[in-house]
């Protein structure tokens, strides 16, 4: 056991001695990042990968965990960190009318559906101006200056949520989620209530990503509807980090979401400085017209990285680790 969970057991070590032994507060803000999309990713996972229910909708669970810890500072004066009790339940009494809505639907509805329910969300954000200030977004003061326990508060949700994804799919529930996925025909005729188990499946997903919005607000300390209803930097970054890791694995939303984090800052700070050092270096026009374009290319990087990994790892780099080192043995 200890041998098969050896990599898994190494990769928890470093992420526990990271923070003391980096003292770079951009690089400890990047794993905080990560260790939030590995929460967001397990539980879009659980919904999609496990209970095959593709959701456009995490941005609307995720908006509302933050804007709870956000509304709580801002309008009652009770501390924000009580949105990451309330933001998980919260999020989820929000997608409940939802889920019972659509999930007796058959085909792409829940998919449409759910990509509706986050418009309606961000929407809903940007005119209710008394309540979520609107476009002026939320400001609250962060509790610590030091990134330290913010990183550990993060890591200890993203375990919590692998915790969470290793008893479910270990459990009689995760054998109903995947006859369901499989088969939802075959899963109804042998007993198995599908609405009330892709209801359960869609609250996990809303709880684990609505306390994630909440540690979020509390990190950075702003939001508004733009950031936290994002469909692309939210609802299709959360697919992404499942798709490249591995769709129905475990550990696949880890290793995508180091993946994904990594390559999105890469172009957004264009290598990590290394081309504004390269065009001040060497000067000229055209260095910092390709810096400026290559910093906004992000978006472009992960369709074809989406593409590549569908093409050559279809089951995602966990999923198909067994034909990476086959490859890498060969080569």
């Amino acid at each position: 056991m200890l041998r098969e969970r050896g990599w898994e057991l190494s990769l928890l070590a470093v992420l526990l001695v990271f923070p003391l032994a980096v003292q770079d507060a951009y690089f400890r803000h990047l794993m905080i990042l990560v260790l939030l999309w590995v929460t967001i990713g397990t539980g879009w996972n659980l919904l999609a990968g496990y209970t095959g229910q593709v959701s456009f909708g995490t941005a609307a669970f995720f908006g509302v965990g933050a804007y709870t810890a956000g509304l709580l500072a801002h309008h009652l004066d009770i501390s924000a960190w009580w949105g990451l009790a309330l933001g998980g339940p919260l999020a989820v009494l929000v997608g409940f009318p939802f889920g019972w809505i659509s999930f007796p639907l058959r085909g792409a509805y829940f998919a449409l559906g759910s990509l509706a329910l986050g418009e309606i969300m961000r929407l809903l954000a940007t005119v209710w101006e008394w309540l979520t200030e609107g476009m002026v977004g939320i400001l609250i003061m962060q509790t610590f200056v030091s990134k330290v326990p913010y990183y550990y508060l993060a890591l200890g949700l993203a375990l919590a949520s692998i915790l969470v994804m290793e008893l479910v799919t270990h459990s009689r529930l995760g054998y109903y989620f995947v006859s369901i996925r499989e088969d939802q025909d075959a899963a109804a005729s042998i007993g198995i209530d599908t609405t009330k188990y892709k209801m359960i499946s869609l609250s996990l997903h809303a709880f684990l990503t609505g306390t994630a919005g909440a540690l979020y607000m509390n990190y950075m300390g702003f939001i508004d509807p733009q950031v936290v209803f994002s469909l692309s930097d939210i609802s299709i970054m959360a697919i992404l980090v499942v798709i490249v890791g591995g769709v129905g694995t475990i550990m696949g939303p880890v290793v995508g979401a180091f993946v994904m984090v990594a390559v999105q800052e890469i172009f957004r700070s264009g290598g990590f400085g290394g081309l504004k050092a390269l065009t001040q270096a060497v000067g000229g026009d055209f260095l910092p017209v390709l810096t400026k374009y290559i910093t906004q290319a992000h978006v472009l990087a992960f369709g074809v990285l989406v593409v590549v990994v569908i093409m050559t790892l279809p089951n995602g780099i966990v999923g198909d680790w067994s034909r990476i080192k086959r490859a890498l043995r060969r080569g």
